[in-house]
């Protein structure tokens, strides 16, 4: 049961920490390595499959931009939108290798959904990114153990 709750609740902060909410899901990663609970590299699978799938919601979000857009819960503001647009008609689909960034990241994952980005392409992109920098939380919570 403690397993779950550890990993469980690992999953849906990173998860909703991908989408509308803004939760520090590195926090919990981190504090969840130093303190010694859980395996650290399945931890880090959890983080990386959560937040994924987080961004991926966003993905699809950004299919329905034009409908979604002026809502009040919608998770980016259209000026952040159209920077992130505009940097990722720039730079393409390495972009996504920084969805994790705080406030542009969500707004380029909104942009790939927009421009109708191939969802297996996407998911690949920011899976990595997502994963090296939840790699680099586990190793800092691990150096804090020490």
């Amino acid at each position: 049961m403690a397993a779950l709750a550890i990993y469980g609740g690992l999953f849906v902060s990173a998860f909703l920490a991908a989408t509308i909410l803004p939760i520090s899901s590195e926090a919990v990663l981190a504090g969840l390595v130093a303190t010694g609970q859980g395996d650290p590299m399945l931890l880090l699978g959890v983080a990386t499959v959560g937040n994924t799938l987080g961004s991926a919601v966003n993905w699809l979000l950004g299919r329905g931009i034009d409908a979604l857009q002026d809502r009040r819960w919608f998770p980016v503001s259209r000026d952040r939108y159209d920077r992130a647009s505009r940097t990722f008609r720039r730079f393409g689909a390495w972009t996504l290798l920084f969805a994790w960034l705080p406030v542009i990241g969500d707004a380029f994952t909104l942009a790939a959904g927009a421009a109708r980005m191939h969802f297996g392409l996407f998911l690949a992109l920011v899976a990595v990114g997502k994963a090296v920098r939840y790699a680099a939380v586990v190793a800092a919570g691990l150096w804090a153990m020490t």
